[in-house]
């Protein structure tokens, strides 16, 4: 039940998301996962380290890094993304999105989970991690979990600064998907989550 409230929690912070201009979606977005990760019982932080918890470092809002992307269908493929420690998550490739970053054109692709009741999952990897972010990258979007932007039948937005460090950041006992070679990109994505100056 404890779960089931969580990702209730979550679902219920993304749409007030949409439902807010990106600069204000973004501070709730902030404010509110900082409340889950300090006093949830499904937090990932470590249950003796949440009283502490100061909240989660982020890069300043960068309008420049949202996008309305088209979906451009591609082949479906199955295949099973690498995790951080053991195991591997089935997902099925279904189609990519191009966008331009620092005048760089990039493409990533979009995943369907093939598991947890389904739902889009974009996991990423950029130029900031090992120093500015974690450096088995991050997600953006995870269907499964209620972390949805938003999309029609055939756009979704990807902005960003709601990029999110995946579990195994905060305790190393998650075992936590992570991107596989086809969404390396070749450019710094200084938007979303990052880690602390101290790290």
């Amino acid at each position: 039940m404890s779960l089931a409230d969580y990702r209730r929690r979550v679902a219920d912070l993304y749409t007030e998301v949409r439902r807010l201009d990106p600069a204000s979606g973004h501070e709730l977005w902030k404010t509110g996962r900082d409340r889950l990760f300090g006093s949830h019982s499904q937090s990932a932080v470590r249950a003796e380290q949440r009283a502490g918890f100061e909240g989660l470092p982020a890069f300043e809002y960068d309008p420049t890094l949202r996008f309305e992307c088209a979906v451009e269908p591609t082949e479906q493929l199955t295949l099973g993304l690498p995790h951080s420690g053991t195991g591997t998550t089935p997902a099925s490739a279904f189609g990519t999105v191009g966008f331009t970053v620092d005048q760089t054109p990039v493409t990533l692709t979009l995943f369907w989970l093939d598991e947890y009741g389904g739902g889009i999952f974009l996991p990423f990897r950029d130029l900031t991690n090992g120093s500015e972010t974690y450096g088995g990258g991050r997600y953006l979007l995870d269907g499964a979990k209620g972390a949805d932007l938003g999309s029609d039948a055939d756009t979704i937005t990807l902005d960003f600064n709601f990029a999110y460090h995946p579990s195994c950041v905060h305790d190393s006992r998650w075992s936590c998907p992570l991107p596989p070679p086809q969404n390396h990109l070749d450019v710094a994505i200084r938007g979303g989550e990052r880690l602390s100056i101290a790290d």
